[in-house]
């Protein structure tokens, strides 16, 4: 498409942390990116004037295909030009990933969709939206950069021996995916909203240990995801019986403790099924 776009009507969304503070503009995604990123829908952006100029959707590597073309392929077309102009005055495409993770039916509609509602006359004053906000599931669904994407995908691990604190380490894979499904039927025992409801119970675990520990991490699909400072331990016992415990507190936001944990893969301990893991 050849359409230009303010780019007012969405947030970027930054990768919180990683054990890394710098790294190279993505060029290509890992193996391993390339297969939890899927089909996805995406925006290519002029640095000079922060515009998006193209919207489009794909997978493995398709985001980054264009600056081949604009080299390789004489055409002329606004999409092509306007990336020769941009290496022209020795800058970079931007590269958003919109949403990801989806079938390829629902790429291709959530690109029409985009491309019909920004370039609809009636809404070129996007910039008036104030209420737009990132959505649950951000960290895996949300607006990012293809660098950000590559980073939370191609995670490093978890080393033993970087663990500094008593760690509490909490898969969530049944109850961050129950919590979307269950909604829909309004069960308020599976209404899990954020990542922090999913995580903080109903768990049967060893009371004494959880107690002793510094920090909850949040383990989604083998990565850490979040990281909850607990305050204190309690039942429900009325709807959970007296076996399973939860925490009230708060996700930590401390750039040295994020650094540790945050976007790392657990070590897999082949044949366990135990959601819960002690790091002491």
């Amino acid at each position: 498409m050849g359409s230009r776009f303010n780019v007012f009507f969405y947030k970027q969304v930054r990768c919180k942390y990683s054990s890394t503070n710098t790294i190279n503009m993505a060029e290509t995604f890992s193996p391993k990116t390339q297969e939890e990123l899927k089909f996805y829908v995406y925006a290519l952006i002029d640095p000079r004037d922060n515009k998006i100029f193209y919207i489009g959707k794909g997978n493995t590597n398709r985001i980054f295909s264009h600056i081949n073309e604009a080299i390789q392929n004489p055409k002329e077309t606004e999409k092509l030009e306007t990336i020769r102009s941009i290496k022209s005055d020795n800058q970079k495409v931007k590269h958003y990933i919109i949403r990801h993770g989806l079938e390829e039916n629902e790429a291709i509609l959530l690109e029409s969709v985009l491309i019909d509602f920004l370039t609809y006359k009636d809404f070129i004053e996007i910039s008036k939206i104030t209420n737009i906000a990132s959505g649950h599931h951000s960290f895996n669904l949300g607006i990012k950069t293809a660098d950000e994407c590559e980073l939370l995908y191609n995670c490093e691990e978890l080393k033993k021996e970087e663990i500094q604190h008593k760690i509490l380490v909490i898969n969530i894979n049944k109850t961050f995916e129950i919590g979307r499904k269950k909604k829909k039927i309004l069960n308020p025992i599976y209404n899990r909203s954020n990542i922090y409801e999913a995580t903080r119970g109903w768990w049967v675990l060893d009371k004494n240990r959880a107690k002793k520990s510094d920090y909850v991490l949040a383990e989604y699909r083998g990565i850490i995801r979040a990281v909850f400072k607990p305050q204190i331990w309690l039942q429900d016992i009325e709807n959970r019986g007296n076996k399973r415990w939860g925490f009230e507190g708060y996700e930590v936001n401390e750039e040295e403790i994020l650094k540790i944990y945050l976007n790392k893969e657990v070590p897999k301990i082949k044949g366990m099924a135990n959601p819960i893991r002690y790091f002491e």
